[in-house]
């Protein structure tokens, strides 16, 4: 192993370094306690002086440094300096990527389920969205009786006071059914499930929760409310920013100027663009333009009264027939010294024997799905159009390493109602709750037709296209097919691991992803996790 030279430093510059740095002699070393503009202008600096990242920052970032006060942190260090770079490189050079060396962590609460779509859009950002399998929505919320449900301000505020009225009041009868067929679910499943022997009243619980929550989450609106974590670059917010201030939904807008105030807190270099009006401005404008644009063009060609063709839950619109020649000669391409068009010549004279063996070796001994084969894998893709209720379409979209296109809300495509409903002799008052969203959805869809999806429960069906190569869609099928899944993505799963074996003829492939399951919708789907769950904490 290489030796690493350590630089020298004064005991004043050690003292210094020891409260951003977090070592002062290896090659390998985090920044804390500073700016993200600061971290960000450091790098971009970094990239070019010969100096090393320590001894930039004594050199050329430590002119504010107060050192005063708490020896721990100073958060003012080198920031008049970083503000000044990032105007030089943002505006002088045009280096876009300077913005994704400094990142932010942000808490977004009380978003529609619309609204968590729009903000959780960018590939290049993480997600974590609170999730109805774990919290109940029965409840109303302390100091104000309401239930946890977006109320859009032009509606309620509308000159057509019934209608605001009319909202709140269908918003609360659905809420009010889910809270009255949570307990009635909850003893079905008690009922019907026996509770294993092995485990203990806290696991079969919990799991016992979830599927009521499953079963009933179908209820919900799309005005219900979530909260979001967001952790993204600079560059990351700026593109979310720009595409949420051009959105026709009003809660849309209004949460971007909330986002960019809090954010300018911690990154405002980073954001100087978004509301200039030839930079961000024009952008967003340019975004709207071309929406606007392609509703009147689609409006033109398309007449509403159009018929709409059946469709099964999951259908394969495109693939290569090709596909698994050409893995074949991505796999071996790396292993080779050949060009690859005389590669993939030899690979199509080859027998079906040897392309298997190839496509095993480079699969390997897949312990478990975790286990990922390369990037051969994204030589070939997929397109599914897909016809599945909300809720499914909610956790499927948040898959960002794929294309994913979605149509408008609307209660048009009908509902799914889960089996468990029915055999604990609620489906007739959840149909109701359906008739319910679908009238508001119509009453909404005239005057306010951006806002009327807030009416549309999660049961009722949306249309998405997804498109992925071979290596998404292995991490997507085999996540989203396990049994602790939900059932409506789960069958989604199944259908598209399906069409890649029959519909596209691509076996090998197919038969590479060999964690997906296949098998019937469990009893309980939480029952495995919850085990896990408890055995961590015991282990603990």
């Amino acid at each position: 192993m290489s030796v690493y030279v350590a630089e020298d430093f004064s005991a004043d510059e050690a003292d210094i370094l020891r409260r951003y740095f977090t070592n002062l002699d290896g090659p390998v070393f985090a920044l804390v306690n500073l700016p993200e503009v600061v971290k960000g202008a450091l790098f971009a600096r970094y990239s070019r002086s010969p100096k090393s990242l320590r001894r930039l920052f004594l050199d050329e970032f430590v002119g504010e440094l107060d050192i005063t006060g708490d020896a721990s942190i100073d958060a003012t260090v080198g920031l008049r300096r970083a503000e000044e770079l990032y105007d030089r490189v943002f505006f002088e050079y045009g280096d876009d990527s300077v913005a994704q060396l400094g990142g932010v962590h942000l808490a977004c609460e009380q978003a529609s389920n619309l609204l968590t779509k729009i903000l959780e859009w960018g590939r290049l950002m993480a997600y974590l969205e609170q999730s109805t399998r774990y919290i109940a929505y029965d409840a109303r919320l302390p100091n104000t009786g309401r239930y946890r449900y977006y109320r859009p301000p032009e509606v309620l505020q509308s000159e057509d006071h019934k209608l605001g009225t009319r909202y709140v009041g269908d918003m609360d009868r659905l809420f009010d059914t889910y809270a009255e067929l949570l307990p009635v679910l909850v003893d079905h499943f008690r009922d019907t499930i026996a509770k294993d022997e092995a485990d203990s009243d806290f696991v079969y619980r919990q799991a016992i929760r979830a599927k009521a929550f499953d079963s009933l989450r179908g209820i919900l609106p799309a005005a219900a409310q979530s909260n979001v974590g967001i952790y993204g670059t600079g560059q990351g917010y700026e593109a979310l920013l720009l595409r949420m201030r051009s959105h026709p939904l009003p809660e849309s807008r209004a949460y971007a100027d909330l986002m960019l105030a809090e954010l300018r807190k911690v990154i405002p270099s980073f954001l100087k663009r978004v509301d200039l009006d030839d930079r961000g401005v024009a952008w967003s404008n340019y975004f709207e333009g071309s929406r606007t644009a392609m509703d009147e063009v689609a409006a033109r060609l398309f007449p509403t009264d159009l018929d709409v063709d059946p469709a099964p839950v999951v259908t394969l619109v495109d693939h290569d027939p090709d596909a698994e020649v050409k893995l074949v000669t991505s796999a071996l391409y790396s292993h080779l010294s050949l060009p690859e068009a005389q590669i993939e010549a030899r690979v199509r004279r080859m027998g079906t024997a040897d392309r298997i063996a190839v496509l095993r070796a480079y699969e390997g001994d897949r312990a478990n799905r975790r286990h990922k084969p390369g990037r051969a894998l994204e030589r070939s893709s997929y397109r599914f159009d897909v016809l599945a209720d909300y809720g499914a379409f909610r956790d499927l979209q948040r898959h960002r390493m794929l294309t994913i296109e979605w149509q408008k809300l609307t209660p048009h495509h009908g509902y799914t109602r889960p089996e468990a409903v029915e055999s604990a002799g609620a489906a007739e008052r959840f149909d109701e709750a359906m008739t319910r969203s679908a009238e508001l959805y119509e009453a909404l869809s005239g005057p306010f037709p951006d806002d009327a999806s807030y009416a549309v429960s999660l049961a009722y069906r949306i249309r998405f296209v997804m498109q992925m190569n071979a290596r998404e869609a292995m991490h997507l099928i085999e996540l989203r097919t396990t049994p602790q899944g939900h059932p409506a993505y789960r069958l989604v799963g199944q259908e598209m691991h399906r069409l890649i074996a029959e519909e596209a003829g691509h076996p090998a492939i197919a038969e590479m992803m060999r964690f997906v399951d296949n098998s019937a919708e469990p009893e309980l789907e939480r029952l495995q996790a919850e085990r896990r769950a408890e055995n961590r904490r015991l282990g603990r």
